[in-house]
């Protein structure tokens, strides 16, 4: 028995001299190596830009220029998202904005030219699967070629002299070929076989997954829907628009597509690591929700970071979660004006908060002018204790809070009808009130504490009472779920058109001029590979015990000793 010789891939010259045996291999379209190029006329060269258009590396470039195109949007605050931003930016930078404005850099995936590269896309994909398709189909439903006449011109050869007859050999061979899964049938003297048709089966499902991945991506930017919004301890939200604090959509959708429901923040629990060199990181950050869909009970649910609560098509993240005092305003004739929980906003990671107190209606000097008084407050769950400086926390949980209060008097400028960050304070018509020396005032107060303003104008007293706050961002994707589906087609289909060779084997019996039977076995893969001699290697050591290898005429003829 000879030794599988494996000869490399084969040139075009010897291509050509196996004629079907190298065909069909793949469903990938042919070059057009012709030196005269396109027709000349409309319709030649429209199909030469078809070829070009659907060619793999046009795809390729595509796709390339496609994650190139949405590095921008990373980049560049976008107006969709934050407008804000947006024109902050532009202040910020007078010189590149309007270049930017002309390349639609604000507004990056719905430019003109993103889409463009978009479509040219899609279109690319679509041209090049349909008709590698029906090749696919056309092939599964063929038989495999017959063998070529020259079976050791092909990459992977081997042969052997037998003493069982030419049928015998190719009915084991065929039995073996067909135990091996490969798709076997009988050819004349020959037995033709071929297999790993999941390879061309892979590379369609992979490029049919990112037709999938483009649509869910166009489908999430259309109708997808995120808002923000910050809740008190005991406060509830329902899913309409109004409720939210902030809240963005794609360009189809619709107020009567946000789900139906709502729920109630029950209670935050948070803790923190106390020692070591994680001090302050939580370890339990979770809310506890009573939630109702319509027409629905109400149910209870734990939302924690990457555990969001899931109400229909709609997710409810837990993304942020501070503290929220709750303070009493007094007027100079001890009527209670104001009573509620103020939330600040973390400015650290030891939740050192700052915001705004509002008493925007009911309140009256002591002359009884209605006016309106604004604090702006600084609070610390842990306070560090008194000295010169800022005030920080130096833990995130509520083991020593202290808020420091500065107080304003006049008009807060919340009926100029321009929007007013709730945070923060206008004080361009504010006056800050003063002490009898003339200081301003400004004081720290421990929970229960009260900071009593000058002349007779009021109190504003630091509760006993701290209620906590989270914030949520409640999302509706409708392509999550298709483009997730898309991605995993897309990493099973390229798996195998990388890891799964398309090869074919034949095998020959003939009978030779001194009557045993001559038997050869050749294989053609797709590519070159030292798989393939080493698979024909292994079949062919089994055929051999079904056809074992005959003697050496020499050896045949020796006369056995006595």
């Amino acid at each position: 028995m000879s030794k599988t010789e494996p000869t490399g891939a084969t040139d075009a010259g010897e291509q050509q001299d196996l004629g079907a045996a190298g065909d069909r291999l793949s469903t990938a379209p042919a070059e057009d190596t012709g030196a005269g190029g396109p027709t000349l006329g409309p319709i030649g060269w429209v199909r030469w830009f078809w070829r070009q258009l659907t060619s793999m590396r046009v795809a390729l470039l595509l796709l390339f220029l496609l994650s190139l195109g949405a590095v921008p949007g990373s980049l560049i605050p976008q107006t969709p998202a934050d407008e804000l931003k947006v024109a902050r930016f532009k202040d910020a930078h007078p010189t590149l904005t309007p270049v930017y404005e002309k390349l639609q850099l604000f507004d990056v995936y719905s430019s003109v030219w993103f889409s463009a590269i978009y479509i040219l896309l899609f279109v690319s994909l679509i041209g090049c699967i349909v008709p590698r398709s029906w090749q696919f189909v056309g092939q599964l439903r063929s038989r495999p070629p017959g063998a070529p006449k020259r079976l050791d011109r092909l990459p992977a050869y081997t042969t052997w002299r037998t003493e069982a007859e030419p049928e015998q050999v190719r009915a084991a061979a065929h039995a073996l070929l067909k135990a091996r899964r490969f798709r076997s049938q009988a050819d004349g003297d020959a037995v033709a076989a071929e297999k790993g048709y999941l390879r061309e089966a892979g590379n369609l499902v992979f490029h049919l997954a990112l037709i999938v991945m483009l649509v869910a991506f166009a489908w999430g930017q259309l109708y997808k829907s995120e808002g923000g919004k910050l809740i008190v301890e005991g406060d509830g939200f329902s899913n309409t628009l109004t409720q939210y604090d902030d809240f963005k959509s794609g360009s189809q959708f619709s107020t009567h597509d946000l789900e139906p429901f709502g729920f109630t923040l029950d209670s935050f629990t948070g803790t923190y690591e106390k020692s070591g060199p994680q001090r302050g990181t939580p370890r339990t950050f979770e809310a506890a929700v009573t939630y109702f869909e319509a027409g629905g009970k109400e149910k209870k649910a734990v939302v924690r970071v990457n555990e969001p609560l899931k109400v229909g098509d709609s997710k409810v993240y837990l993304i942020a979660h501070g503290y929220a005092p709750v303070v009493t305003v007094r007027d100079g004739r001890g009527n209670e004006v104001f009573k509620g929980a103020v939330p600040l906003l973390p400015i650290d990671n030891n939740i050192t908060s700052t915001g705004a107190i509002k008493v925007m209606d009911g309140y009256r000097d002591k002359n009884g002018k209605r006016q309106q008084l604004g604090f702006q407050a600084f609070f610390v769950p842990t306070f560090a204790g008194a000295g010169k400086g800022n005030m920080f926390s130096q833990f995130p949980a509520l083991d020593f809070p202290v808020m420091a209060l500065t107080g304003y008097i006049g008009d807060l400028r919340v009926d100029s009808g321009l929007p007013q960050n709730v945070y923060q304070l206008d004080k361009s018509k504010m006056k800050q009130f003063t002490d009898k020396d003339g200081n301003k005032l400004a004081e720290r107060l421990l929970p229960g504490e009260t900071m009593t303003l000058p002349d007779g104008a009021g109190s504003i007293t630091f509760e006993k009472e701290i209620k906590e706050w989270a914030s949520f961002q409640v999302s509706q994707q409708p392509g999550n779920g298709l483009a997730l589906a898309g991605a995993l087609a897309a990493i099973a289909g390229l798996s195998a058109s990388l890891f799964i060779q398309r090869r074919r084997i034949w095998v020959r019996a003939v009978r030779g001029d001194d009557g045993t039977t001559v038997v050869e076995m050749a294989g053609l893969g797709r590519s070159e590979s030292a798989k393939l001699p080493e698979e024909l290697a292994e079949l062919a050591v089994t055929l051999t015990h079904e056809a074992p290898t005959a003697p050496e005429p020499a050896e045949a003829e020796r006369p056995e000793k006595k």
